[in-house]
């Protein structure tokens, strides 16, 4: 197959994002127990959030808003007003923790950048999005640097329209089976499945549901540093 374009997802696949989502729900939980079981607080949490997504969008403004409504829901409305402050300053540490880099990452990039194309494409928040690229020091690697609201098929196939690109040639690598591998094999593009060590909820597939459409354009790696090579194969 011959490969023109490589893309790649950013939040937990470039750099660490999902484990301070599970660290802030973990206080969440806690912060709610006198009126809701972890267990159920979860559930709760994660039905609101997927009610939000098309008002809030994805990232941790509309995290912060579902947390809030939840910890109102669960409470019957007795939450106290510190309560709710607490889950906007956690909000905030969010939005300004510093930006790390999964191990391997910029070896890998420029080891692929030498011999591809490469764009980067993740969603969520536009702000937050542009700022944690812009701190992460990746952005020059990638020739152009796509935030979308959403990965759907049609949100894949707009993408390559503006890179010229057909679908066939194109490589996209992410943690997400739902977002970063489902969508692209749909419209004929490789997906590379590079699973994280925590999987949002929203994100997560039944085993074995993408098994009739992935064939040999659906591939997984143990770590981003196996990439080079599976291209290299693929090719």
């Amino acid at each position: 197959m011959a490969i023109s374009l490589v893309g790649f997802d950013a939040d937990d696949t470039l750099w660490h994002s999902e484990s301070h989502f599970a660290l802030t729900e973990d206080r969440f939980r806690a912060l709610v127990s006198p009126w809701s079981e972890r267990g159920e607080t979860s559930e709760r949490l994660l039905a609101r959030e997927r009610a939000n997504l098309e008002l809030f969008g994805y990232g941790v403004k509309g995290f912060i808003l579902s947390m809030i409504e939840t910890a109102i829901d669960v409470s019957d409305s007795a939450i106290p007003v510190e309560a709710i402050q607490q889950i906007v300053e956690w909000g905030k540490e969010m939005m300004a923790h510093p930006v790390e880099l999964i191990d391997g990452v910029t070896d890998v990039l420029d080891t692929v950048g030498r011999s591809y194309r490469m764009i980067l494409i993740t969603k969520g928040d536009l702000f937050h999005q542009e700022s944690k690229i812009a701190e992460s020091g990746l952005a020059e690697r990638f020739e152009r640097v796509e935030i979308l609201s959403e990965k759907s098929p049609r949100h894949y196939r707009e993408v390559l329209s503006r890179t010229g690109v057909d679908a066939s040639e194109f490589v996209m690598v992410g943690n997400s089976l739902r977002s970063d591998v489902a969508p692209v094999v749909e419209i004929g593009a490789t997906g590379v499945h590079v699973p994280y060590t925590i999987t949002w909820g929203h994100e997560q597939v039944a085993d074995g549901s993408l098994d009739d459409r992935q064939g040999d354009r659906a591939r997984t790696l143990a770590t981003i540093r196996d990439l080079p090579t599976l291209l290299s194969e693929l090719a």
